[in-house]
């Protein structure tokens, strides 16, 4: 899946040591504003200190978060997981300019139908003859 927004905020990283493996682990957390008449907003992590170095992500900047959801249960709660696996720069994805994955660019999600706008009911119906097919009881 794929986002298309700005980074409002940079949550401090994350850091500690494996008790599996023994190895050492870091990952950090920013909040992404996607815009439209209803502005969403979406917290991503990205794990690994060589991909935080390798993405460099600043505050208010423009960019397009490729990432996987996976939810994961702890103590009989569940909580879902956003990970980032790709970080671009500005408008890079031509479908993801509006904000969602194959929507077509330059219309905002949720955004209503142009024909729908103009009329706000739909075309009054001429009234079927006597013994039509399409003649209902109700």
């Amino acid at each position: 899946m794929e986002l298309t927004g700005r980074i409002i905020a940079v949550l401090p990283a994350n850091s500690g040591v494996s008790a599996r493996t023994g190895n050492p682990w870091m990952s950090q957390e920013y909040v992404i504003e996607v815009p439209g008449q209803y502005p969403r907003r979406c917290v991503f992590r990205i794990f690994g200190e060589d991909r935080i170095k390798q993405f460099n992500i600043q505050m208010n900047e423009d960019v397009t978060v490729s990432f996987d959801i996976d939810a994961h249960e702890y103590n009989g709660r569940w909580f879902n997981e956003i990970r980032a696996y790709n970080v671009v720069r500005g408008q890079a994805a031509p479908m993801a300019a509006a904000g969602v994955a194959g929507a077509p660019a330059g219309v905002p999600p949720f955004a209503p139908q142009p024909n729908a706008a103009a009329a706000p009911f739909p075309p009054a119906q001429e009234p079927a003859s006597e013994g039509s097919a399409d003649d209902l009881p109700f």
